[in-house]
């Protein structure tokens, strides 16, 4: 059906600008960032493979040119009621998303258009909503519709919990060969990171091989603001900011401000081009590691690769005495 050329809509990287496309999925407007999505096409039943006793929304897997993907119905996995009149209409398409080094369909109802936004106009969902169904990072506001931000590693996390934050043996083996030490019980590190799922394992894991001096923000925003208070008490105190902050590490997308404009504000802004800053995305690829190293980022890993995280982290982290 047509495939999306990136090269038209590459933003410069650390303007907190993105690009979305909106989707519908019942009578609900839907969006995901265009660097996920692949292609979009039809859907033809015929090219489906079922998969015996599989969650109803796992419809099966779909011939792509020689390759199947794993084919995610989003209406029938977020519980979606279909308006009547649309029934008749409706002409089901399937984006192809790649992230997390994997490729995934996802059936929608249709696709309207791609729109540039601001991360500063993505609203983060209420704690209150967000508690009980974190399928959503953030809802954003165009014309008169509500288009909600779907979280996809949240909903692939579903159906398959490693491909998150990774097999749980190489977690067990984080843990196991690398130990608790004194240095990383001493460090002050600072993460921001919206997906509720990934936020919690992920912190889980950190805490669990020692960095008991982790603080955790849900957006980019929140997590800057925390950087101008610790440069506040630096400043007066006339010291280096590593005696009060040793490690940043950031998502790329995020509600309010995103990774790469986090990163480009504490190496450019704000001057700390000493303070390791590492980005942790499912978009880690070739283009976007381009993209991180234009702001002046420390390290990237793909998630989930929580092992390669914690090994930059052991490497960039000095304590100041």
């Amino acid at each position: 059906m047509s495939t999306v050329d990136k090269k038209e809509i590459l933003l410069e990287s650390g303007t907190n600008e993105m690009e979305i496309i909106e989707f519908s999925v019942g009578s609900q407007p839907l969006g995901i960032n265009v660097q996920k999505l692949k292609e979009i096409i039809s859907f033809d039943e015929s090219v489906l493979t079922a998969i015996p006793e599989s969650a109803p929304a796992m419809l099966g897997t779909l011939l792509l040119r020689g390759s199947s993907i794993p084919l995610i119905d989003l209406k029938l996995h977020l519980k979606q009621r279909q308006q009547e009149e649309q029934q008749e209409d409706a002409r089901p398409v399937v984006l192809v998303c790649e992230f997390n080094h994997r490729t995934n369909g996802f059936k929608v109802d249709g696709v309207n258009r791609i729109h540039r936004v601001s991360w500063s106009d993505v609203e983060p969902l209420a704690p209150f909503i967000n508690q009980f169904k974190p399928r959503f990072t953030g809802s954003l506001h165009i014309e008169d519709r509500e288009i909600l931000i779907l979280d996809l590693e949240h909903i692939i996390g579903e159906f398959d919990p490693e491909s998150v934050i990774g097999a749980r043996e190489e977690i067990a083996n984080t843990q196991q060969n690398l130990g608790n030490s004194e240095q990383r019980k001493q460090a002050k590190v600072l993460m921001a990171e919206d997906s509720s799922i990934i936020r919690t394992n992920i912190e889980r894991i950190l805490r669990g091989v020692g960095f008991e001096g982790l603080e955790v923000f849900v957006d980019g925003e929140e997590c800057y603001q925390r950087i101008l208070q610790l440069k506040t008490q630096a400043d007066e105190a006339g010291e280096d900011i590593r005696q009060h902050l040793n490690l940043i590490i950031s998502d790329i997308e995020m509600p309010k401000m995103d990774g790469l404009t986090l990163c480009r504000k504490v190496k450019e802004g704000l001057g700390y081009k000493h303070l390791p800053v590492l980005l942790f995305s499912s978009l880690i690829n070739p283009p976007m590691e381009v993209k991180c190293d234009s702001v002046g980022a420390d390290g990237y890993a793909a998630k989930p690769e929580i092992a390669k995280l914690i090994e930059m982290m052991d490497r960039f982290i000095e304590i100041k005495p």
